[in-house]
């Protein structure tokens, strides 16, 4: 297999971070059951700035609620786990999952019932990481020992 580069391998949880939000840390589920990523948030407002579409939300993580804006790159009829259509806005903002940093389409959601405040699609992974669903936590060595996950 000459000239196909290694892709990193996550597993099938992971911390993840929302640089530009400053949102770090947040444990995610990848799937690639599903198309887009999704973020747990509360959709406050939407505005136009200097000609731009800009949602605001907010994210409770780690014990704090965080006032997040950001361009809204689409307004997307989404079909969620439960079957149900939902019309939600998507943004694009950088996602870090161990040390690759790459802009992903992120719908917000309320993902409050869900046990990942955060899932990661396969349009984010694609050509980029591989999933080896029988381990978690392959990008985030320092969770791994730490046992499961509290909002």
């Amino acid at each position: 297999m000459n000239g196909l580069r290694t892709l990193p391998v996550v597993g099938w949880r992971e911390l993840v971070s929302l640089p530009e939000l400053g949102l770090n840390d947040i444990p995610a589920k990848i799937d690639t059951g599903a198309r887009t990523s999704s973020l747990q948030a509360i959709v406050i407002d939407d505005f136009l700035r200097d000609g731009e579409r800009f949602v605001r939300f907010a994210v409770d993580w780690g014990g704090v609620r965080h006032q997040c804006e950001a361009v809204h790159v689409d307004i997307r009829g989404i079909t969620s786990s439960n079957g149900d259509r939902q019309e939600r806005f998507v943004i694009k903002t950088p996602l870090t999952i161990g040390n690759l940093t790459f802009r992903a389409e992120i719908s917000l959601a309320d993902r409050s019932q869900m046990q990942f405040p955060m899932l990661i699609g396969r349009t984010a992974l694609r050509r980029r990481m591989v999933v080896d669903s029988g381990h978690s936590w392959l990008q985030s060595p320092a969770i791994a020992d730490k046992g499961r996950i509290r909002r």
